[in-house]
């Protein structure tokens, strides 16, 4: 069995007042890791480019397609342990990716400015990571939560980027010794319907129809199921409580689960379109340039390695 996998991005209303294009980007998928038996693996990024620079929505759309490379290319060799060094190495290729199309195109790295988040699972483990805001949520068998906290700033929607000279100090990472049941990522459009913000925990009213009708469907129901995630993100509901782009990326387990977790995943709430919960608008973010994460996995690294083929970052 594998993983039913959606994902959709909505262009929000404040870019549509001025007629700029949507400026998230995410991508979700299933492959086979071969070990000593073929197994699947998930993958999904979403990615946020800033309001603020020139190229963000480039950016994040690079930020998805070098984290697509990477899985692949780890695949094919065969090189795969989902530990905080993968997120590493991860986020550390999709800043040389950014640094070398800015060198390019002869423009600051900080024009493709662009939180990115993600997660990767097999059978044996999972792994998240993120630098900036939007969040991930994710069941390995004890329930949904809130995997990492949202990086933000003293003041409203500020965050960090991937594009920042300090991002992999930002960058923070969680490893899972299960496979991910349940999984949505997203970007800061929708957090403040997705989650308690003053709890750091997930809004369960918000994610259970999304599981739930994925619970029911069928590997040939993806697209409608994907054209409804659509039109929900699009919707006068959800648009009256966000102005920012907003995207989702969800996956759900098809196969065995635990038998306790099996029991709740068979409710029967109403459909996505149907969802009535969550408050609060977003605006466009910031950059933040306070201290450091304390959950960084990366800080032994750091220091020693560099990521970037210019001669250096850019702050955004």
């Amino acid at each position: 069995m594998s993983w039913l996998v959606i994902s959709a991005s909505e262009v929000g209303t404040s870019h549509t007042a001025t007629a700029a294009p949507c400026q998230d980007s995410c991508g979700g998928g299933v492959e086979t890791l071969h070990s000593r038996e073929p197994e699947p693996l998930l993958w999904l990024f979403v990615a946020d480019g800033a309001g603020s620079a020139s190229m963000g929505g480039e950016g994040a759309d690079l930020a998805i397609g070098e984290g697509i490379r990477f899985v692949t290319e780890k695949l094919a060799r065969k090189e795969f342990g989902l530990g905080d060094t993968f997120a590493c190495d991860l986020v550390r290729e999709v800043r040389r990716k950014l640094h070398i199309e800015a060198e390019k195109q002869d423009r600051p790295v900080r024009d493709y400015a662009c939180t990115f988040l993600g997660i990767v699972s097999t059978k044996t483990g999972t792994i998240a990571f993120q630098v900036g805001d939007g969040g991930i949520v994710l069941d390995t068998g004890a329930g949904l939560e809130l995997a990492l906290i949202p990086a933000q700033g003293e003041y409203a929607n500020q965050t960090y980027f991937v594009t920042d000279e300090d991002a992999i100090n930002r960058l923070q990472s969680k490893a899972y010794p299960d496979r991910a049941l349940r999984v949505a990522a997203f970007t800061d459009g929708i957090q403040r319907l997705a989650l308690n913000m003053a709890t750091n925990k997930p809004q369960e009213s918000f994610f259970t129809p999304f599981f739930a009708g994925m619970s029911k469907a069928s590997f040939a129901h993806e697209d409608q199921l994907a054209g409804l995630l659509q039109q929900f993100l699009a919707s006068d509901h959800v648009n009256a409580r966000t102005d920012d782009d907003k995207t989702l990326a969800l996956a759900y387990w098809k196969g065995q689960w635990p038998e306790t977790k099996l029991v709740a995943s068979l409710d029967t709430p109403p459909e996505p379109s149907e969802i009535e919960t969550g408050q609060g608008v977003s605006g466009s973010k910031g950059h933040v340039d306070d201290g450091l994460d304390k959950e960084n996995p990366c800080s032994a690294q750091s220091n020693s390695s560099s990521d970037s083929p210019a001669e250096g970052d850019h702050a955004a």
